[in-house]
């Protein structure tokens, strides 16, 4: 099964992102789910389907990970970027970093339970990975957005 621990997340991340929202415009909105989606399908073509390092539910292409590749990473971005510390000190944006970052682990802990809550699993993945890479993640879709708002007002 494994389901319920996606979709409790699902709800939640959304419900969240979305109630929370103060700065994100629409069109900021569906850019950042667009390049989320994008960002994520292709970094696990290669790690999920190619290298095996880690899948969700089973090894391979599954039905029921449509909602984690479609919907459950976009709104964790919204809310990332709408509550960063713009405008703060170098040290409180830093700070703000490793929080996600911590949050982020601690959810990915969360995913590795046995079904029905967990629905991730690790080949030879490991959570240390996701240390190193995350917050590169987290500066790559915060600079997507200063693109976008940067384009914007270009126009």
């Amino acid at each position: 099964m494994g389901l319920v621990g996606l979709i409790l997340a699902v709800i939640l991340f959304n419900g969240l992102a979305f109630k929370t929202n103060r700065r994100l415009t629409g069109n900021h909105i569906i850019h950042i789910w667009a390049f989320t989606v994008a960002l994520q399908l292709l970094s696990d073509t290669f790690i999920d389907l190619k290298y095996h390092g880690y899948w969700y539910f089973t090894r391979g292409i599954d039905w029921r990970s449509i909602p984690a590749l479609l919907v459950l990473i976009p709104p964790v971005n919204m809310m990332f970027i709408n509550w960063y510390p713009f405008g703060r000190r170098l040290i409180e944006r830093m700070r703000y970093i490793i929080y996600w970052v911590v949050f982020i682990m601690s959810y990915e802990l969360i995913t590795l339970l046995p079904e029905p809550w967990g629905y991730f699993h690790y080949g030879w993945w490991r959570i240390w990975y996701a240390i190193v890479v995350d917050p590169f993640l987290l500066l790559v879709v915060l600079n997507y957005y200063k693109f976008i708002c940067k384009m914007e007002k270009a126009k």
